[in-house]
């Protein structure tokens, strides 16, 4: 029998991820303690960091499974514990400083992270399926990828993304759910069931702030927000908390829903934002024989993209145009985005096709109001 010991064991631990805060668990300070017996078999303490912790089982099955991959090892044994205040504040340290007030990361001058408001002049063109599947796309292409619901009154993030988990609270640190690989936070998971959400335009401020604030998103390359149709009070919000977001206009190739389109990207004239480029959804049906069929009429997202692109001063693209699709509704409503379920189909590889486009986007001030004034001399 082969010699094991503790450091095999700390070694094996160090490539357990905790699934809410995705970093090892052994630099979280939630190992407890490691106790060898003389056959081998392995005693293993682990701290949760919250008692009523939804990942409980996962934590234990990640610990057994990693363990269990050391040479020699015999029975193992997970005893769960649970951190004392003081280890919270040291955890919430370690991840977030110790600044007394929770800062926005994603609104700091070093913020690699790049920020994406989903947003549309009306409902109904498919914006919520969008924001899912470039979510689902870019993390299944390796990147650390968050979704916020701004969405407040018409939330459907949790569904589309499969997941009812609730996020967990340690101190004032809110960890989001994952699911697909996509860290996920929408007011959805604060209500009983299907409750409206009945609020006014400061409550709406607030809750954003606290959801990109009070949220422990990590490292993220790419955040995107989905924007609730309009220019409202959240997209107003947006502007103020994240000036760097850049928008994402959705709109369906119909020249009317096009006209209400162009209103959404054209309040980055006054909020100073970059337009990403334009998703033109529910462009064509492909027919059994080969051929299309324009539902919605053609043209709307070049029309978008046209006009946005004169308007700012700045080249605006159309960045894909998605077939229509029932797959793309099924595959939402049973929770798995279409660039998942059904990789292959022509709405899934147009969704891809845009993701990467958006993934290696690299920031820089082309097309960006600066706010500086100019001053002639008279």
């Amino acid at each position: 029998m082969s010699v094991l010991t503790e450091s095999d064991v700390r070694s094996a631990l160090a490539r357990v991820l905790d699934p809410e805060i995705r970093k090892p668990i052994t630099e979280l300070g939630m190992v407890k303690g490691i106790s060898l017996s003389s056959d081998n078999s392995v005693d293993i303490g682990i701290y949760l960091t919250t008692a009523g912790c939804p990942m409980r089982t996962e934590i234990t099955e990640r610990v057994t499974k990693a363990v269990a991959d050391v040479a020699g090892v015999g029975a193992i044994r997970v005893e769960l514990d649970v951190m004392d205040d003081a280890q919270r504040t040291e955890l919430r340290k370690s991840l977030r400083g110790d600044s007394a007030e929770p800062v926005i990361p994603f609104a700091q001058p070093g913020s690699l992270t790049r920020v994406y408001a989903v947003a549309s002049g009306k409902g109904g063109v498919g914006k919520s399926s969008v924001t899912v599947n470039l979510a689902a796309a870019m993390a299944a292409r390796g990147l650390s990828v968050g979704v916020l619901d701004a969405d407040i009154y018409g939330h459907s993030i949790p569904r589309m993304l499969g997941t009812d988990a609730k996020p967990t609270q340690v101190e004032r640190m809110i960890m989001p759910p994952v699911a697909h690989d996509v860290k996920m936070i929408s007011i959805a998971q604060f209500t009983q069931g299907n409750t409206p959400v009945v609020w006014r335009g400061p409550m709406l401020h607030r809750a954003l702030q606290q959801f990109l604030a009070d949220v422990f998103w990590g490292d993220l390359d790419v955040l995107l927000l989905d924007l609730p149709p309009g220019t409202g009070d959240i997209a107003i919000s947006v502007a103020q908390l994240i000036p760097s977001a850049e928008i994402l206009v959705v709109t369906t190739p119909q020249q009317a829903a096009a006209e209400v389109a162009e209103r959404a990207g054209a309040i980055a004239l006054q909020t100073r934002q970059r337009v990403a480029g334009v998703v033109e959804n529910m462009s064509w049906l492909e027919l059994p024989d080969g051929t299309r069929m324009d539902v919605f009429g053609e043209g709307g997202g070049q029309t978008v993209s046209d006009r946005l692109t004169k308007a700012v001063g700045a080249k605006v693209p159309l960045l894909g145009q998605i077939p229509l699709d029932p797959s793309v509704r099924e595959a939402g409503d049973a929770g798995t985005p279409i660039v998942l379920s059904a990789p292959d189909s022509p709405a899934a590889i147009a969704l891809k096709d845009i993701a990467d486009k958006l993934a290696v986007r690299q920031r820089g001030l082309a097309g960006m109001s600066l706010g500086i004034n100019t001053v002639r001399n008279l």
